[in-house]
């Protein structure tokens, strides 16, 4: 952390997919508000949709393409069932694919779940410029996502790099 550097606030908007969870009751996506406002960030927008691939991927889609969204984060709909496919949804509108963060989420989920990590499908990538985040539905996969790995990743001042700064260069062709 380099604390010369201008801490920058972002334009986050939360998706919570889920055929059962409402805003009274959507405790992970509830877990992400909290945090990103916590951490000095602005949440942009915050939606449930049931889970359905055209429902998941409208909505994406409507957020990558409004410019004041920089970062989406959707929790939900990463596991194996028939009807968990957020992963499928927002694949396709992925510009490039951010590797690192599945095999980073689950290494530090391997943490406190053991093997069970493998149940989660977690992915990242960027999309018409803007970072694109997909979190399993549980709380503290919430947690972790968000305090190890996305939050410190959406600090401009987090060193030796972050993504904040490569913002400015997302849509170069």
């Amino acid at each position: 952390m380099n604390a010369e550097r201008p801490f920058i606030p972002l334009n986050i908007a939360v998706l919570t997919v889920s055929d059962t969870r409402t805003l009274e009751n959507d405790t992970s996506g509830q877990t992400l508000v909290d945090r990103v406002e916590a951490a000095g960030h602005r949440v942009h927008a915050r939606r449930i949709v049931k889970d359905d691939l055209y429902a998941i991927r409208a909505v994406v889609s409507e957020w990558i393409a409004d410019a004041d969204v920089q970062v989406v984060i959707s929790t939900g709909g990463t596991g194996f069932t028939g009807r968990d496919g957020t992963p499928e949804a927002i694949r396709p509108l992925l510009d490039k694919e951010m590797d690192g963060f599945g095999e980073l989420f689950r290494a530090l989920s391997y943490q406190d779940i053991g093997t069970s990590t493998i149940n989660s499908r977690a992915t990242a990538g960027v999309a018409n410029g803007t970072f694109v985040f997909v979190l399993p539905g549980s709380s503290g996969a919430c947690r972790d996502g968000w305090d190890k790995i996305i939050q410190p990743q959406l600090d401009y001042r987090t060193r030796p790099c972050n993504l904040v700064e490569l913002m400015p260069r997302l849509l170069e062709r």
